[in-house]
């Protein structure tokens, strides 16, 4: 079969697309402005609403599988556009086109009792597409673990802590899917005459989310967990204050969703792979243990690294300017030939570029350019105070050799930061 992924580039796609490709079918992806040459198709939800738009670039499929999905809102990406207006339209297409074959990759938990924007949305493309005349499966996912995966490297990492909190006393119940048997499931629904018009893609059996870092932490080669209740009252604090951080995963949807659960029978998948999915138990291969437990930790200690950095320059900011002496501050940049009315203007602006520092490294989507600008800053310091300060060097505190880690700090982050 000739078949169109529609989100190509995505966790999901990505793997399904090379998946249908072992399986020997031609597969097309997708790109938001292709490049002349690459074989992409044009795609993109947030602006191609109208069934018009879609139909000629339909033309020669047998099947789509539409794996697009946002589990928070950006600008520009929107649950209403990503995961009801676009895909509709694309389904609509399918019709008009004579593509006669639909996967739509939706969520489990996109059902009848819904509460959360991501599933209502998801809900509404899932429930339009199967009133089409089409072979249309809803996939519909529980948590997909695998590698590079946004709730996998999630969970590892919690599963990596030494201390690892639960929210309530962490009785959650989760039914985690390996991405393989994701992947296999796909083929097998597109090449399967009759396919279920919808299908929980979830793992052999629900475990509560305790259970599940535990047997993460164990595939990962850390041993025993210690674990810690978080009460209610401050999980739903985090949650809240997760809204307004770019990034964070958990904000009061997802906490929603998972408070909620997130389980299934596991009969029917097992039915269409032919045999039970993978347990978690199984989830990292040996031979990936190392390199996944690299990873978890790495994702653990490089969100710390920036918040200590963060702290660092908050910090010196609010000193410089409410608690050093201000005088003894103008006396230092007088020795550096900074004086009389420059004087001033130089401590608080140090200072105010201090706590846009720190504020860029808590706020700031992607900060690979704020890396920069600090390693330049603190190797401007560094030199200046040498030149004109270089008791500094010998002082018993260390203020010019505490540099030295920070700028190894701000190189580890640049480089391994995504």
């Amino acid at each position: 079969m000739r078949i169109l992924i529609v989100g190509s580039s995505g966790f999901l796609g990505g793997a399904i697309a090379a998946a249908l490709h072992s399986a020997g079918h031609e597969v097309v992806g997708t790109a938001r402005r292709p490049a002349a040459g690459t074989g992409l198709v044009e795609a993109d939800f947030a602006r191609d609403h109208d069934p018009a738009v879609w139909r000629s670039r339909l033309a020669g499929f047998d099947a789509v599988v539409n794996a697009v999905g946002i589990l928070r809102e950006s600008p520009g990406q929107h649950f209403d556009d990503l995961h009801q207006r676009g895909p509709c339209a694309l389904f609509s297409a399918c019709v008009a086109a004579g593509v006669p074959r639909v996967v739509q990759i939706s969520a489990l938990g996109a059902d009848a009792a819904a509460t959360s924007r991501y599933h209502l949305s998801k809900q509404q493309a899932d429930d339009f597409l199967l009133s089409l005349p089409l072979t249309a499966t809803v996939l519909q996912p529980s948590l997909v673990y695998g590698p590079g995966g946004t709730s996998a490297r999630l969970f590892d990492a919690l599963a990596a802590l030494p201390l690892i909190p639960l929210p309530g006393q962490g009785r959650q119940l989760l039914q985690p899917i390996h991405l393989d048997d994701l992947c296999a499931t796909v083929v097998k629904l597109l090449e399967m005459p009759a396919p279920p018009r919808r299908l929980a893609a979830v793992g052999p059996a629900a475990l509560t989310l305790r259970d599940y870092l535990a047997t993460l932490r164990r595939a990962l080669g850390l041993g025993r967990g210690c674990f810690i209740n978080v009460p209610n009252a401050l999980v739903d604090l985090a949650a809240t204050l997760g809204e307004k951080l770019p990034g964070a995963l958990l904000d009061r949807d997802t906490l929603t969703m998972l408070e909620r659960g997130n389980h299934a029978d596991a009969g029917p998948i097992s039915a269409v792979l032919g045999h039970p999915p993978r347990p978690p138990a199984n989830f990292v291969a040996a031979r990936e243990v190392r390199t996944a437990r690299l990873t978890a930790q790495l994702d653990l200690l490089l969100p710390m690294l920036r918040l200590s950095l963060a702290v660092v320059w908050i910090v010196t900011a609010v000193v410089s300017v409410f608690f050093y002496p201000v005088t003894d501050s103008l006396e230092l940049l007088a020795r550096t030939g900074i004086s009389g009315a420059a004087g001033p203007l130089a401590l608080y602006g140090a200072a105010g570029l201090d706590l846009l520092f720190g504020l860029g490294m808590l706020f700031l989507p992607r900060r690979r350019l704020l890396y920069k600008a600090q390693i330049g800053l603190i190797l401007f310091y560094t030199l200046t105070i040498s030149l004109f300060l270089p008791e500094f060097w010998f002082h018993p505190y260390g203020p010019l050799l505490k540099n030295l880690p920070m700028l190894a700090v701000l190189w580890v982050l640049h480089d391994l930061e995504e």
